[in-house]
């Protein structure tokens, strides 16, 4: 028992120490709030895996909630991508929820708390009240408008709900204290004038309420028990519970369970932004096909990619729950999509990068089946038939005329296994008027077939290279991404700004050679090319054109530099 408890992050402590002091298990409740702004990214799945993960381990419900109150900047299809995102990592909600389904209550209590002495309307401009907020270190100073007459406070947000006024022209602001050392807590603004059209309310709001006062009076309407969020809100922290214990004092009976705010390390990751801001200044500036580009760090990228939703849990289980901000290195999720895709991708052949070789003892007319395993080292995968003939493709760099004897791919002079096939042996090569190779003449040993058990094919021979038959060979297009930042942290530098670390080689268009039983790949689908790395069939991919996405190389290139 003791060891469990050990094993317990520190927000499961939270929860088991409320449920020891009395909290009833069925008062538990969770919740995922994502704005609709944009569209998840990776640091979001460290949030989603939490709220989800902690509704998984004590049989709770799970609200996925909107927190909707931007018009300016929040669209439907960023609803829509959002649910597609959370179903497809494999999680459910129990009910999806919109902040704006409380306009009309958030509204009711903010007259109250005018009422109360507790909200005022405030008629100066916003640099005018910036001026007057005060710093850090220096307190702020009360509003002329601060001390207006509970009537006249009523008066004129019933005007700013009206319509009667101009954007910007009145705003109503809680009450608080503008001396205090929280610069949060110096009369926050809780609503404003904004002429949007929402995408769920259409026109029936002209003012709209601020982050503070609805999210946390969502997770009250909602009986959230634990509102969970990432560091950054902790200084909010304060200003929640202010809002809460106001409102607790009108609506006690009818929402009996205030929430309680705890606060975790988001997810940071080397080489890579997670503002959705500036991610969506990349889809605007065209610097990526759109937000599932699969270089950006969205979900739907990481998808379209071919990223696993298992990879993507193994690697948040990894990171784990931590209350201290770190950077984690991206080459830990790259592990996790190679750790997961090597147990459960088929195998195939295909050449990147091909140089002709032509077996000039093989018989021009010939051609055969040759049987080869999806996965020679786990069984369950099946296997194909791949054709050989007199002429195959290799990839460059698996031929040299000269090479040390470290180099155990093909030189002239010796000897390779042709992976499911035979042994060939280099005798000479043919060179463009630039020196390049454009074809190797080998000879084969037919008694060294893959599968034959003969003395000949028991030599020992060092080098397997994969192929693909030239005449029955399939053409794709392969899209080779690379890190989309050359910086580990392109934001973090204050006088330069992201832009300026973009990778101008982040993407490289491959006319590929691949072997014909990938010509029934479907989208989504993922293959290990022997040798070359992990990749899937984007969406772009139809029968006539085939499309590859290069998901991952088989081990980190990136060490290296």
């Amino acid at each position: 028992m003791s060891e469990e408890k050990n094993s317990l992050n520190f927000l499961e402590h939270i929860i088991e120490e409320d449920l020891a002091n009395g909290m009833p298990k069925e008062d538990l409740r969770f919740r995922f709030p994502p704005e609709p702004n944009g569209y998840l990214h990776i640091g979001h799945t460290k949030a989603i895996g939490i709220s989800f993960g902690l509704g998984q381990k004590y049989n709770a419900p799970v609200n996925l909630r909107f927190d909707d109150t931007n018009p300016a900047k929040e669209e439907q299809e960023y609803v829509d991508a959002i649910k597609k995102d959370i179903s497809w990592l494999g999680y459910s909600w129990a009910n999806e929820c919109y902040s704006s389904d409380y306009f009309q209550q958030l509204y009711d209590w903010a007259v109250l708390l005018i009422k109360d002495g507790k909200a005022y309307v405030d008629s100066q401009s916003s640099e005018e009240m910036r001026a007057q907020k005060g710093t850090p270190t220096q307190v702020g100073t009360n509003s002329p408008f601060r001390n207006r007459s509970v009537e006249e406070n009523l008066e004129l947000f019933q005007g700013m709900k009206d319509g009667k006024f101009k954007e910007g022209e009145h705003t109503l602001r809680a009450k608080i204290d503008m001396e205090s050392p929280n610069m949060l807590m110096r009369d926050p603004l809780m609503y404003r004038i904004m002429y949007k059209s929402h995408h769920r309310t259409g026109d029936d709001w002209c003012i709209y309420p601020m982050y503070d006062w609805t999210h946390g009076e969502s997770d009250y309407i909602e009986q959230i028990s634990h509102s969970l969020c990432s560091l950054e809100f902790k200084p909010h922290r304060e200003l929640y519970d202010w809002f809460k214990e106001n409102v607790l004092e009108y609506s006690k009976s009818e929402y009996p369970n205030p929430p309680k705010q705890r606060e975790f390390s988001r997810l940071n990751l080397s080489y890579t932004i997670m503002s959705k801001r500036k991610l969506l200044t990349l889809v605007e500036n065209g610097i990526v096909a759109g937000w599932d580009d699969p270089r950006m760090p969205t979900i739907s990228g990481l998808r379209r990619r071919g990223y696993t939703p298992e990879s993507i849990k193994s690697f948040i289980e990894t990171v784990g729950v931590s209350k201290r901000e770190n950077v984690i290195d991206v080459a830990l999720l790259e592990f996790k999509i190679r750790e997961d895709l090597n147990k459960t991708a088929k195998r195939v052949m295909g050449v990147l990068d091909p140089v002709k070789v032509v077996i000039t003892n093989y018989p021009e007319d010939k051609e055969e089946m040759l049987d080869a395993n999806y996965n020679d080292y786990e069984d369950g995968f099946g296997s194909r038939e791949v054709p050989f003939s007199r002429e195959i493709y290799i990839e460059k760099e698996d031929f040299r005329e000269e090479a040390n004897k470290k180099f155990f791919r093909l030189k002239l002079g010796s000897e390779v296994r042709l992976k499911n096939a035979y042994f060939i042996k280099a005798n000479s090569c043919t060179k463009d008027a630039d020196g390049n190779v454009i074809e190797i003449q080998c000879t084969y040993d037919p008694l060294t077939k893959s599968g034959m058990d003969t003395e000949e094919s028991k030599r020992k021979v060092k080098g397997t290279l994969h192929w693909v038959s030239a005449k029955h060979a399939i053409k794709a297009e392969v899209r080779a991404y690379d890190r989309l930042f050359l910086d580990e942290a392109p934001d973090a530098h204050k006088d330069k700004d992201f832009m300026e670390f973009i990778n101008p080689n982040s993407l490289e268009i491959i006319t590929a050679f691949l072997e014909p039983s990938l010509q029934s790949a479907e989208i989504g689908e993922r293959f290990q090319f022997q040798r070359m790395g992990y990749f899937n069939v984007d969406d772009d991919s139809t029968k006539e054109n085939l499309v590859f996405n290069k998901i991952v190389g088989l081990r980190d290139s990136w060490s290296k530099k």
